[in-house]
């Protein structure tokens, strides 16, 4: 099983970019497909994007498309989410996770866009 640290939230202004990061232990993490997905407040969680294990291949919810990119580095164990055009309804928690996720979540990374 891979065991996850994100981080890189932080608070923004509509329109900004923040860049999250996935820090992943395990010597099998480029065997995993890998998401990040975010929850808001009152929200059920929901899939953002997933990129595929040698991240040639990526797929994204139609809110982030075009404006967020998913990549990862395997040999850092990482994945990344950079994210742009930032509006306020990207506000959440973002969760790193394999794809499909496993049942247990890490802590998150806190995004807020707000003026």
């Amino acid at each position: 099983q891979v065991q996850i640290v994100e981080s890189g939230g932080g608070l923004v202004q509509p329109g900004g970019s923040l860049r999250l990061s996935c820090a992943a232990s395990g010597r099998t993490f480029s065997s995993y497909a890998m998401g990040w997905f975010r929850q808001a407040p009152g929200k059920e969680r929901e899939f953002v994007a997933h990129i595929s294990r040698s991240g040639s291949n990526t797929y994204y919810a139609e809110s982030a498309e075009g404006r967020f990119t998913i990549s990862r580095d395997n040999a850092k164990n990482t994945v990344y989410l950079q994210m742009n055009s930032l509006k306020p309804e990207d506000t959440a928690v973002y969760y790193c996770n394999t794809y499909p996720p496993f049942p247990s979540w890490g802590q998150g990374t806190q995004v807020t866009v707000s003026s």
